[in-house]
C-alpha cells in the first residue's frame, strides 16, 4: 500500500507475549487500515497469534527471532545475550534500516534503552534520549518528561527537554504553541537548584515561537494540567509517575469499598453507574499508553509490559501519529533554535561578567 505506516513490533516483550501484540496489532489495523507490521518474536508463536486474527495476517510479515529480552534482565545482560539477535534488537534495527518507521515494544525499559541509544544514536545535539508520555489531566492531557531515560540533568538537557516535549505535544495534543513549565519544588523564582534556575532563565529569554514558557510548576499542577508540558529530569519523573499509578489505583480500591460498604451505597451506585463509567474511562491508564524515547535518530514506543490489546494498540497508535506528522524533523528544528538561544545567553553573560 502507498504511503503506509510500517510498525515494527517485538512480539516477545511485556507480560504477555505474542497473543497481546497480535491482538493489540488487530485492534489498530481497524482504526489505521494503512498500518503495515514487522513483527519479530518465535515464529511459530507470533503465527499462530496472528492467525486468531482475521485480516492481520496480510498486513504482517513474521521475522523470526530466536532470542528474547526477559522483564527482568539487566540492560547489560540483555545486550550481551540479545545485541542483533533478539526480537527486541531486531525490531529497532529495523527502522535503522529504513524497513520500518518505528518499532514499539511492551518489554523491558532498560533494555529497550540502552539496544535503542545503541542501535540508533542519539540527535545532533542531544546528548541523552528522554522518556516521555501523555499523562491525563482535569483538562485532558499533558506531555510529561523525563519519566526514567536518565539520571540528572543541566540547564542545557532540561532546555532540550522542554523542546522536545513540545513538539511531541504539538502532535499528540494537537496544541499550536504549547505551554511548557520546569517542575520544581516551587514557582517563585528563586526556589529550587541551580540547574532548574539556568533553564528558567533561557526558556524565558530565548521566547521560542514554538513554546511558551510559563515557568516552574509543582506536582499538584501536573495532575491539575496547569501546562501542556511538564519538564524535569527522570529520577523525579519516574518517582512522580509511579506515585501517581499507585495513588490512582489506591483511590479505584477505596471507592470500590465504600461503593459495596452497605445496601444504601450499593443503591447509589446503581443511580450513578453512568457517572463512575465515565470516571472509569477518564481513569482508565491503557488510553495513555506509549511513551516516546525522543532525542533518537529514530521512532522507538515503550508500551506498560502488563498491557492488553486496547493498551497496546494505544501505544502503536501513538508511533503512528509521531511518524505521520514527523516528529523528528520538528525536533530537529527547535532543537537547532535552542542551541543558538543558549549560545546568546552564554555571550551574553560573558558581556555581563566582563563589564
Amino acid at each position: 500500500m502507498p504511503n503506509s505506516v510500517r510498525i515494527a513490533l517485538d512480539a516477545m516483550g511485556g507480560d504477555h507475549g505474542p497473543q497481546v501484540v497480535a491482538a493489540g496489532a488487530a485492534l489498530a489495523l481497524r482504526k489505521r487500515p494503512d498500518i503495515r507490521f514487522l513483527m519479530f518474536g518465535d515464529e511459530s508463536a507470533v503465527r499462530a497469534a496472528v492467525a486468531a486474527h482475521p485480516g492481520l495476517a496480510e498486513a504482517c510479515t513474521v521475522i523470526h527471532s530466536a532470542v528474547s529480552i526477559r522483564m527482568d534482565d539487566q540492560p547489560s545482560q540483555a545486550l550481551r545475550k540479545g545485541r542483533r539477535t533478539s526480537s527486541m534488537w531486531m525490531a529497532i534495527d529495523a527502522v535503522k534500516r529504513g524497513e520500518a518507521d518505528a518499532a514499539v515494544s511492551a518489554g523491558n525499559t532498560g533494555a529497550l534503552m540502552a539496544m535503542a541509544k545503541i542501535c540508533l544514536h542519539t540527535m545532533k545535539g542531544i546528548e541523552r534520549p528522554a522518556l516521555a508520555a501523555r499523562w491525563p489531566t482535569m483538562r485532558g492531557q499533558s506531555v510529561v518528561l523525563d519519566l526514567g531515560a536518565s539520571i540528572g540533568a543541566d540547564a542545557e538537557h532540561l532546555v532540550n527537554l522542554s523542546v522536545m516535549g513540545a513538539a511531541m505535544a504539538r502532535i499528540l495534543l494537537g496544541v499550536q504553541r504549547p505551554s511548557v513549565g520546569l517542575l520544581n519544588v516551587g514557582v517563585e523564582e528563586i526556589k529550587g537548584i541551580e540547574e532548574v534556575k539556568a533553564a528558567g532563565r533561557t526558556l524565558r529569554e530565548a521566547d521560542f515561537p514554538d513554546l511558551a514558557y510559563k515557568g516552574f510548576v509543582e506536582g499538584d499542577d501536573i495532575g491539575a494540567g496547569a501546562v501542556d508540558v511538564v519538564v524535569t529530569e527522570g529520577f523525579t519523573g519516574n518517582i512522580a509517575l509511579k506515585t501517581a499509578e499507585g495513588t490512582a489505583k489506591q483511590m479505584g480500591t477505596y471507592l470500590k469499598s465504600a461503593m459495596s460498604s452497605g445496601l444504601m451505597s450499593r443503591i447509589g451506585y446503581l443511580f450513578a453507574r453512568g457517572a463512575f463509567a465515565q470516571l472509569k474511562e477518564k481513569m482508565d491508564p491503557r488510553r495513555s499508553n506509549g511513551a516516546v524515547f525522543l532525542g533518537l535518530e529514530g521512532i522507538v514506543v515503550k508500551s506498560h509490559g502488563g498491557a492488553d490489546a486496547l493498551g497496546f494498540s494505544v501505544a502503536i497508535d501513538v508511533g503512528y501519529e509521531v511518524v505521520r506528522q514527523d516528529l523528528l524533523a520538528k525536533i530537529g528544528e527547535l532543537i537547532a533554535q535552542s542551541h543558538d538561544a543558549l549560545a546568546q545567553a552564554a555571550a551574553a553573560a560573558d558581556a555581563a561578567a566582563q563589564n
